[in-house]
């Protein structure tokens, strides 16, 4: 799989150059060029395929020259001892569920990935510092994919506020992983992460890349549940149409669902599940992308005005535009309804759902009712967090005490960086060299 620049047409690169350039120069986001039909693979794979098998099976065809079998097996067997859960509720409905990493939200399928593939790819020789943008679950699951792993240093940079659930004993020198504050905004690190990676000698000096969305390799592996959940509920079909409902806020799951229907999987459409912001509630139907004011809500992680991922889902739109319009369905809910849909699925499914996932779950009822789905149709829904990461909205619309385990209890421990910077480039590049 090669990838080439949203901006250009410019030579394409490999997977591993994607991953350690991570922005293309012209400014753009890096996308696959082209994609591999999978279909022999997944096609014959059913319900009692575990997700490391699956991982195994295809990276080696999709990474082909790059990873052979024996390296994409040490990889799948690195990165998960965990996998997602497909739980069904009738048979319209089901609910992938994907927060049975160790961070207990999405990101840690990706992640996990990241981090054992790259030290697959680097294990021959060379080292890369990881610099991402970090704020509460998205730092824990990177601290949680890099520690230890060999010829990766992870820079995670926060902004102001409490920092939790790192593990001190992984910090740098005796680790492999930096915690740095600025004295600032999430936006900021955002901004500071791409002037540092701008900056070439300082990025080429450390070899720099990043494990927000703006790299591929967190985009990439996110498509494997969707293939996963297709080996699951494919049996159970027997004619139905098949849709997800995707909670949407930067669309980066929404990206890595198109993809797995490049890599050939059968479905349908996609439901892009958004909440009041309703950041794409005009695009998607073929109206310019004009951004509003954020809004905040009660599912914050979805809570976007520009999602990061524009590019990307503008990339789909050029390449087919009329296919895209026909098999994405964009809907927008308000908190209120979030609340009763909350509600309505522990009454009637006996299942707890966190805001988010409510969102994608009145998403899917609503658009399967305007396009009259229910009798022909099942829609997975992506549940992205651990109902305790939620369990104060939880229990006050439910009633039920929401049991914690004992490993989300230890995530919200508090920590301290190794350092607290201004928000300036000069700050951050003299924060990281000091750590050498």
């Amino acid at each position: 799989m090669k990838f080439r620049s949203t901006q250009s047409h410019e030579p394409e690169v490999s997977f591993k150059d994607a991953v350690l350039r991570c922005l293309p120069p012209d400014g753009g986001l890096y996308v696959p060029s082209s994609v591999p039909d999978m279909r022999q693979f997944f096609l014959y794979m059913d319900e009692e395929t575990s997700y490391p098998e699956l991982v195994a099976t295809v990276t080696p065809s999709l990474l082909q020259g790059e990873l052979n079998p024996f390296s994409a097996s040490r990889v799948a067997e690195s990165a998960y001892n965990f996998e997602p859960e497909l739980t069904r509720l009738d048979k319209n409905f089901s609910v992938l569920n994907l927060y049975n990493g160790p961070s207990g939200v999405f990101k840690d399928f990706g992640v996990a990935f990241f981090g054992a593939v790259l030290e697959e790819l680097l294990k021959s020789h060379g080292h890369a510092m990881i610099i991402s943008a970090a704020k509460g679950d998205t730092g824990l699951s990177l601290a949680g994919a890099f520690q230890g792993r060999r010829g990766i240093t992870s820079v995670l940079l926060y902004p102001s506020g409490p920092i939790m659930g790192l593990d001190p004993s992984a910090f740098f020198p005796n680790g492999n992983i930096i915690p740095i504050q600025i004295r600032g905004g999430f936006d900021e690190c955002q901004r500071l992460i791409n002037e540092l990676i701008n900056d070439r000698p300082f990025a080429e000096r450390y070899n720099v890349t990043s494990a927000n969305t703006i790299n591929p390799c967190r985009l990439l592996p996110q498509a494997f549940y969707f293939l996963y959940a297709f080996i699951k509920i494919k049996k159970f079909l027997q004619g139905r149409d098949l849709f997800f409902s995707v909670p949407s806020g930067n669309f980066g799951n929404f990206i890595s669902g198109l993809y797995a229907w490049k890599f050939g999987m059968p479905v349908n459409g996609f439901i892009a599940a958004m909440n009041k912001n309703n950041s794409f509630g005009d695009y998607i139907p073929g109206k310019p992308f004009n951004p509003q004011p954020l809004i905040h809500t009660n599912s914050p992680s979805l809570d976007v005005s520009v999602p990061a991922n524009y590019e990307r889902l503008a990339f789909f739109y050029d390449e087919a535009p009329a296919v895209m319009r026909n098999m994405v369905y964009p809907a927008s809910i308000d908190d209120e309804q979030t609340i009763k849909t909350m509600e309505y699925v522990w009454k009637k499914y006996d299942v707890l759902l966190d805001p988010t996932a409510a969102v994608g779950f009145a998403a899917a009822q609503k658009v399967s009712a305007d396009q009259k789905w229910n009798c022909n149709s099942h829609t997975v829904i992506l549940s992205t967090g651990h109902p305790s990461r939620s369990a104060g909205i939880i229990e006050k619309v439910t009633g039920k005490p929401v049991d914690i385990p004992p490993y989300i209890t230890e995530l919200q421990k508090k920590c301290e960086p190794v350092a607290v910077i201004p928000p300036q480039l000069d700050a951050f590049e003299n924060a990281i060299s000091s750590c050498f």
